[in-house]
């Protein structure tokens, strides 16, 4: 696999992409320079020249026809997620699976989101004029990617953008580049133009081209609110979609169904080791139960295997990187420092950060207020469901939020008031079907992710009028 090749362009570098559980190589790709950002412009605009005059079945044929070709090599696409990325073989089975449904409901996007007939005889003045308005390509995106869901983050950038007929210039990260390198290929041999997706790969400056650059008509962007905030400064006249991260609670009420609760939030808290925007990240349980709450979800914490996330029964696999773990155990440290207790983990080996549980953080503890992002969980007790509400709502950045109760009206009510892009009732944070609208409230986001959103995001409506004049 190698990134898109421009003609006349410069020799360029390669980095090596390494196995996070082993350090064994996995790949070496082509990097960009920034100083290339003319040759990757030049590409996109005929890009976005081509994609514009592909009919809307042919954009949807490409689509379906990539869906296909993904599920018929879901297995190397999930040992490809697993050896780069670190997920477990059965996580990276999911998001290959994910990856097919995305680019499948792009493939239906294309052909059924194409714009309506105005009424304009609605309004009086207006009874000779009839028309519509149509959906048009912006024409070029820049799309940038994190790490930790190599796949169907590219496709959830890469499918909209074709159903809407605009040319995509995609920088993956670094770290996990292979995945959308891959998916890339899968595309052009679908029989999508090769000029209308460009890979890049590279380092800020090449992010900071990409960003600023005046053909550019939208940045689409998945990862930290440090990055987000400076392509918001940096990147001009044109739209902005961010999902910049999560602080997920959930609550759990007295009158739960408990066993789902604690293995909902198990599962919530742990998936891809912790590293997920909406993974459960403080469990606010009510008094009367929180103490057997916390005794069970500690013992079924223990019991997760963490380790080679090739092996089937290993549930929780490696940190990205060193330095990923090295800021996962100095919040923890800082938390215990300032009064927390820890119930379990926090002895990383490696990249292995093991489950980690701590109790009673104060919630000017970082680990309270940012997004932890590792698997490293917080248990609060709380009396009744405005307070739950309340340090719900606390931190800066909110995605997702769960309840688990059976109450009806508590659980409305609380979906009412929370400060989140999604509650799920009777579910942890960690559910997302791929059609519905993803995103934030507060700095948790700008715009939303979910293929007919980000469909309309990535287009812009055309009004046609027809004045019949009288005779």
């Amino acid at each position: 696999m190698h990134s898109v090749s421009l003609n006349n362009a410069p020799a360029v570098q390669h980095i090596t992409v390494s196995n996070p559980f082993d350090g064994s190589i996995v790949g070496t790709v082509v990097t960009t320079s920034a100083d290339d950002i003319g040759y990757l412009l030049e590409r996109a605009r005929r890009g976005a020249q081509i994609a514009r005059r592909l009919p809307r079945y042919q954009r949807s044929a490409i689509l379906e026809k990539a869906a296909s070709a993904v599920e018929k090599n879901k297995e190397e696409f999930a040992l490809l997620i697993v050896r780069e990325a670190g997920k477990t073989i059965t996580q990276a089975r999911k998001e290959a699976t994910r990856c097919i449904n995305t680019l499948k409901l792009s493939a239906d996007e294309a052909k059924r989101n194409a714009g309506e007939v105005i009424p304009f005889d609605s309004y009086a003045g207006s009874e000779t004029r009839q028309g519509w308005f149509t959906r048009e390509p912006l024409g070029i995106i820049t799309a940038i990617t994190p790490y930790n869901d190599p796949l169907n983050l590219v496709a959830h950038k890469l499918g909209p953008a074709i159903a809407g007929g605009n040319a995509v210039l995609l920088k993956p990260s670094e770290l996990t580049p292979l995945s959308a390198l891959r998916l890339a290929d899968v595309l052009v041999e679908s029989g999508l133009p090769e000029e209308i997706v460009t890979v890049a790969i590279g380092g800020a400056d090449l992010g900071k081209a990409l960003v600023t650059a005046r053909d550019v008509r939208m940045i689409s962007f998945t990862g930290g609110f440090v990055t987000g905030e400076a392509i918001a400064k940096n990147a001009g006249l044109k739209k902005l979609a961010m999902d910049l991260g999560g602080n997920a609670p959930v609550i759990v009420m007295e009158n739960s169904d408990f066993d789902a609760a604690v293995e909902g939030c198990v599962s919530g808290a742990y998936w891809a080791a912790g590293q997920n925007c909406i993974g459960t990240q403080r469990i606010l349980v009510q008094r009367p139960i929180y103490e057997q709450f916390r005794t069970e979800f500690v013992a079924k914490t223990k019991r997760l295997k963490t380790g080679n996330p090739l092996e089937a029964d290993t549930d929780v696999g490696p940190m990205i990187a060193e330095r990923a773990v090295t800021r996962a155990a100095a919040m923890v440290d800082r938390a215990i420092s300032a009064g927390a207790t820890l119930l379990c983990g926090n002895k990383p080996s490696g990249n292995l950060f093991p489950p980690t549980v701590l109790e009673n953080v104060p919630s000017d503890c970082d680990v309270w207020k940012e997004e932890v992002f590792a698997p490293i969980v917080l248990l609060q007790p709380f009396d009744k469901l405005s307070d739950a509400i309340e340090m719900a709502n606390s931190p800066d950045y909110s995605l997702h939020a769960g309840i688990f109760t059976n109450d009806l009206e508590a659980a409305l009510d609380a979906a009412s008031r929370i400060d989140a892009g999604g509650v799920m009732i009777n579910d942890s944070s960690d559910y997302r079907f791929d059609a519905m609208p993803f995103g934030g409230f507060k700095y948790g986001s700008m715009g939303r992710e979910g293929v007919r959103f980000a469909y309309e995001d990535m287009t812009q409506p055309k009004v046609v009028c027809i004045n019949r004049l009288k005779t």
